[in-house]
């Protein structure tokens, strides 16, 4: 203490004696001397306290990444399955090219039906008729005829059934495609588009499936199995018209 006190007043000699006192320059115990430390201490403790507050904060936003991740194919796979719906394939479908010729091929037809001047509710209803009578009377009874050519016991009346049944469905193949182009008549008369329904798309893929139908029964000789075949592919396609003709119900009942 006296080398201390010496060395201070050599450096400055205007500093009293009083300030390098024993009680001023007081070495601290070692209790205050932990005192002392207690803050840097505590100092030295925040980090480790904040680095685990930015461990936690970098762990939350992982556990937020994977919740956004679940939920996002939570709602592509909702998505995949409505899509998978086939209504949507039905309307696209329908939207298939041709309709702009079919409108210029069918013109001067629809202004010579419009030229006659024929009350609204022939032209509106007119096609559904005829083909409701084709479809129920030939396409049904062709239909019976076919059951009974399968199962029926009676050598004379499977002869009838053989002889009627394939013109009977041919007949209505033809009205068929003949009507196609009254509906298209119709359609365009009363200024509606064509193609654009599901009346129009079950039209064309019975007329598709007929088109098969007429083929199947010069391959039997060959292939017997086909007649299975013919009698299941003939009851699938009287079921996809009579759907056909709800359809068409519901078009001319829209307008």
């Amino acid at each position: 203490m006296a080398m201390v006190t010496a060395s201070a007043a050599c450096i400055n000699p205007r500093i009293p004696h009083s300030l390098f006192s024993s009680s001023f320059l007081k070495v601290p115990s070692q209790s205050n001397f932990h005192l002392a430390l207690a803050p840097a201490t505590a100092r030295t403790r925040r980090p480790s306290l904040r680095s685990k507050c930015f461990s936690i904060k970098e762990e939350f936003p992982e556990s937020i990444l994977q919740i956004d991740e679940e939920v996002e194919l939570r709602e592509s796979s909702e998505t995949f399955l409505y899509s998978f719906s086939p209504l949507p394939l039905l309307y696209a479908a329908a939207l298939l090219p041709g309709a702009g010729a079919l409108r210029s091929v069918f013109g001067p037809f629809v202004e010579l039906v419009k030229s006659w001047n024929l009350p609204d509710w022939l032209v509106h209803w007119g096609h559904p008729g005829n083909m409701a009578v084709v479809l129920f009377a030939m396409g049904g009874y062709g239909t019976y005829l076919g059951f009974r050519i399968r199962y029926s016991d009676d050598v004379e009346e499977k002869a009838k059934a053989k002889d009627l049944h394939p013109k009977l469905l041919g007949g209505m193949f033809f009205f068929f495609a003949l009507g196609a182009t009254g509906g298209i008549t119709s359609l365009l008369t009363s200024d509606k588009p064509i193609f654009e329904s599901p009346h129009a798309v079950t039209g064309v893929i019975g007329l598709a499936l007929l088109t098969i139908q007429t083929i199947l029964p010069a391959l039997f000789e060959g292939n017997p199995e086909l007649r299975n075949v013919h009698g299941i592919l003939g009851s699938g396609i009287m079921t996809l018209f009579l759907i056909h003709a709800a359809l068409g119900l519901q078009l001319g009942l829209s307008f």
